[in-house]
C-alpha cells in the first residue's frame, strides 16, 4: 500500500465526527478531573483533616518498619520523616483522597448522562396518533372510522376528521 493511500485514509479517520467528539470529550474530561481534584484536595479534605486532629488528610500514612505495621510508637511521626529515612509506608490518606476524587467524578458523570438521557427520551418519543376508540357498549377497541363494533355488532357513530383531533 502506498504512502498517499495511508495518509488519505488517516485524514478520513481523523476528521470523522466521532473522533473529533472523542478528542473534545477527553480534553473536557481532563479539565473536569482537575476541577474535581481541586475540590477534593482544597475544599472537602481540609474539614475532614480538622476533624482528624488538624492533620492534612493526604499526610496520613502507616510506616512499615522492619516489615511490621506499626500503628503506635513509631519514631516516624510525619510522612516527610519516613520518606527521608527511606522507610516504606502505606499512604492510606492519599489513597482515600483518590477514591473520593473518583467517586465524585463518577457521580457527576452519572448525573450528566442521566440528564442527557432524559432529554433524549423526550425528543425521541412523539405522541402517537390515536387510531382506535372504545366501543360505548362493550368497551372494546374499534377503529375511529368504524360505524359498527366488530365485537358486539352495535351501531356506533363514526368520528369525523374534526373530531379526530379531539380524540
Amino acid at each position: 500500500m502506498c504512502l498517499k493511500g495511508i495518509i488519505s485514509e488517516f485524514k478520513e479517520f481523523a476528521v470523522r465526527g466521532n473522533v473529533i467528539d472523542l478528542a473534545v470529550g477527553v480534553i473536557i474530561g481532563g479539565a473536569f478531573g482537575k476541577i474535581i481534584t481541586s475540590f477534593v484536595n482544597d475544599i472537602l479534605m481540609p474539614p475532614i483533616g480538622l476533624i482528624l486532629g488538624n492533620r492534612s488528610f493526604e499526610q496520613l500514612f502507616l510506616p512499615l518498619e522492619k516489615g511490621i505495621f506499626t500503628l503506635e510508637g513509631s519514631k516516624y511521626t510525619t510522612l516527610a520523616m519516613a520518606e527521608e529515612a527511606a522507610i516504606p509506608v502505606l499512604r492510606y490518606g492519599q489513597f482515600i483522597n483518590i477514591v473520593l476524587d473518583f467517586m465524585i467524578v463518577a457521580f457527576c458523570i452519572f448525573m450528566f448522562v442521566k440528564a442527557i438521557n432524559r432529554f433524549k427520551r423526550k425528543e425521541e418519543q412523539p405522541e402517537p396518533k390515536k387510531t382506535t376508540r372504545a366501543c360505548p357498549y362493550c368497551i372494546s377497541d374499534i377503529p375511529l372510522e368504524a360505524t359498527r363494533c366488530s365485537y358486539c355488532t352495535s351501531l356506533v357513530e363514526p368520528i369525523h376528521e374534526t373530531e379526530k383531533a379531539k380524540a
